[in-house]
């Protein structure tokens, strides 16, 4: 290493604009998730005093990491936290239907105990729901960093800017992507490894609708790929496993892929 190489990584910083570290804003978004759910604790027993004191403290820290984020330098950061706690109850209310769906979903699943304590999809939807908020208040950077830390435990990819609806179903997981301008109605049900991606990854359709529309009632199976902006897939309609879709389908649609399998004797072949 030479003394450029260093050079370049000293005028590198002076470019980087600042942001707490990533764990920190997970830290605060986890421990918020403690907060909402005492199934995320053990024997958690708290006053309505101790509570109050509790949630206080959570803003208090969210208004210190904004403080601390030079791209939120010009933005009303008393206002954001305001409005992003006052909208908690009906947020936390919305996490609730997702356990439900979870729970209501899965055969495994034992209790919303289960699924709130231990399953990955709902650790990343709950995660997205509290960065998609902050999206909508234009906090920037923050619902990024939220999301990608929920992928690197879950392996769901969820973006921030996503429309979900309610009682949001995912199962297993591992694998799910789900694009930008994505819009997922109610009671959409998804298992692992689907993908609701773009047609084209070109930088000149960023502002563009380029992810495809889930309708309510909806059941994608492992492996389907639905691509586009236009794609639209009908309410109530399964879409089967593997299957790839770039087109839009109706209503009450079946949709599966049907491969060629072929089974050999090794007995028989000798």
């Amino acid at each position: 290493m030479n003394e450029r190489f260093f050079r370049e990584l000293h005028d590198k910083q002076r470019e980087i604009a600042d942001v707490p570290p990533n764990h920190t804003i997970a830290e605060w978004a986890l421990n918020l998730l403690d907060l909402l759910f005492p199934e995320r604790q053990t024997h958690p027993s708290r006053t309505v005093e101790q509570l109050k004191e509790q949630f206080e403290r959570s803003e208090k820290e969210l208004l210190d990491i904004l403080n601390r984020t030079k791209a939120c330098a010009d933005c009303n950061n008393g206002l954001v936290t305001k409005a992003f706690y006052g909208a908690l109850p009906e947020l936390r209310r919305v996490m609730y239907t997702d356990a439900r769906a979870i729970y209501e979903g899965d055969p495994a699943a034992v209790s919303e105990f289960e699924v709130v304590r231990t399953y990955p999809g709902f650790l990343a939807i709950s995660l997205y729901r509290l960065a998609h908020t902050l999206l909508k208040l234009e906090v920037p950077v923050l619902p990024r960093i939220l999301t990608e830390y929920g992928h690197s435990q879950t392996g769901i990819d969820i973006h921030p800017a996503a429309e979900v609806g309610e009682y949001f179903c995912i199962d297993h997981g591992t694998g799910v992507v789900i694009g930008e301008t994505a819009v997922i109605g109610n009671a959409v049900k998804i298992y692992q490894g689907v993908t609701l991606g773009a047609m084209s990854v070109e930088k000149v359709l960023a502002n563009t609708k380029r992810h495809p529309t889930i309708e309510d009632r909806v059941v994608i199976y492992a492996g389907a790929t639905i691509l586009g902006g236009d794609t639209v897939i009908g309410h109530d309609s399964i879409i089967g496993g593997n299957v790839w879709l770039t087109a839009s389908i109706p209503p009450y649609s079946t949709v599966y892929h049907q491969p060629t399998v072929k089974i050999v004797d090794s007995k028989a072949a000798h």
